[in-house]
């Protein structure tokens, strides 16, 4: 995908001064760390819960790298935006990063350390968001089998 592409991903254009909802915000989180094949993202909805943050977008990876990259482009999307990053916590080489966008959290958590902290039973009252997954597309532009566009 290329850098131009990445853009559309994000409700918010410098060219007619969108205002994005912190539930927009987190949706495209979650496409920008499916985009970089994140695996079992979910999107939380901690608005009528706490007063800290609206939203928490969860995600597993495979390995740092993979972790490093969801949480830069994450951050990179959202700061070309106009959104700073307000706080961030793990980073090279740790299991789990998270990075505190005021309206929503993104957390990046290597597979094991998922299971283990288990936030979505932490925060079970919280309502999941439905949100668009990116479309895969094989080498000849057909969509892969398996992705209808979706995600419960």
């Amino acid at each position: 995908m290329g850098q131009n592409s990445r853009r559309d991903l994000l409700p918010v254009f410098e060219e007619d001064h969108t205002i994005a909802t912190s539930r927009q915000l987190a949706v495209a989180c979650a496409r920008i760390a499916d985009d970089k094949k994140a695996s079992e993202i979910v999107v939380l909805d901690l608005r009528k819960l706490n007063s800290i943050t609206d939203f928490f977008v969860i995600c597993s990876t495979r390995n740092e790298r993979q972790s490093q990259a969801i949480a830069e482009e994450v951050a990179v999307a959202m700061k070309r935006n106009g959104f700073q990053c307000r706080h961030t916590e793990g980073g090279r080489g740790g299991p789990w990063i998270l990075e505190d966008f005021g309206d929503f959290v993104l957390h990046v958590l290597r597979e094991e350390q998922r299971k283990f902290y288990d936030l979505e039973s932490l925060w079970a009252d919280a309502p999941a968001v439905s949100w668009a997954r990116a479309t895969r597309r094989r080498s000849n532009g057909s969509p892969k089998p398996g992705h209808n566009g979706t995600e419960a």
